[in-house]
């Protein structure tokens, strides 16, 4: 609770409900006496502390206020009585899920993204919430996309354009996260809110280089599998010349060695099926 919000303390609704009650068949009893005029006296001032009774649901608050003036609120749930003068506001203390809309930004290297994110949040201080904003559920929407532009302009979508980035939108999302929690919670403190959770919902290439960028990932991952290919083929063409010169299967000159580890590199490195060529000659016919 901060230091401008005060607990108020009402009086219970049920004890000023029993006196209007003993009040009302008071004046009864005079009626019976035929005194009108004191049983509508006593009708009207029960009449009177009417609307000064109402509810708190659970985790529910009502911020009081008396000619403009803030008196109080109300947290503890159940049924009570105030002034009825005193106007009260009605402020939820649930905790609310909030899934912002895609937007499109640009990320730190200028390339255009979609995204959206999942914010958890509720209201801790209720007087910041009731005065210090004019309607603190536009302003969390408002907040929570500007800081949603401000972290996606922050960091690069992936390190593909910069591989010095440590930290990417799409790689970082542990450290990507608590920084978006820290930036939109600075930014709700002054509407007195609290944040539970922020995360990112969404995150994608914009439409118009969506394509692109999926085929170049696709060669990138082509070309690293492409390079295991290679140091797995000639770490096995090695091996095999190395095998068979130990134990004397074949004497292979330089020239044949070349033949050997060209036709070995292609059955390896191939994409496709090999059909084998089969030599019943010599060597070298």
């Amino acid at each position: 609770m901060d230091s401008h919000e005060k607990l108020y303390a009402p009086i219970s609704g049920y004890t000023i409900l029993a006196l209007c009650l003993i009040l009302l068949f008071s004046f009864i009893s005079l009626l019976i006496g035929l005194r009108i005029p004191h049983f509508a006296f006593g009708v009207a001032l029960s009449i009177a502390f009417i609307p000064g009774f109402f509810f708190v649901n659970p985790n529910g608050s009502r911020v009081l206020v008396l000619f403009g003036k803030y008196v109080g609120t109300v947290k503890e749930n159940g049924f009570f009585w105030v002034n009825p003068f005193y106007t009260r506001k009605k402020i939820s203390l649930r905790a609310r899920n909030f899934d912002s809309e895609r937007v499109k930004v640009n990320d730190n290297i200028g390339n255009p993204i979609m995204i959206s994110v999942i914010l958890v949040w509720r209201v801790r201080d209720t007087f910041a919430a009731a005065f210090e904003v004019d309607d603190y559920e536009n302003f969390v929407r408002v907040q929570t996309d500007a800081a949603v532009r401000k972290l996606a302009g922050s960091y690069p979508y992936d390190n593909f354009d910069d591989e010095q980035a440590e930290i990417t939108l799409r790689s970082g999302l542990d450290s990507v996260n608590e920084h978006l929690e820290k930036e939109i919670e600075e930014r709700l403190s002054i509407a007195g809110i609290e944040i539970l959770e922020a995360r990112i919902g969404y995150l994608a290439y914009a439409e118009e280089i969506a394509g692109a960028m999926l085929r170049r990932q696709q060669a990138t991952a082509i070309v690293a599998a492409r390079h295991k290919i290679v140091e797995g083929a000639v770490s096995m063409v090695e091996m095999a010349i190395s095998e068979i010169s130990k134990k004397d299967i074949v004497d292979l000159d330089d020239e044949r060695k070349a033949a050997m580890v060209s036709n070995l590199m292609v059955v390896l490195c191939a994409d496709k099926d090999i059909t084998p060529v089969v030599n019943s000659g010599t060597l070298h016919h």
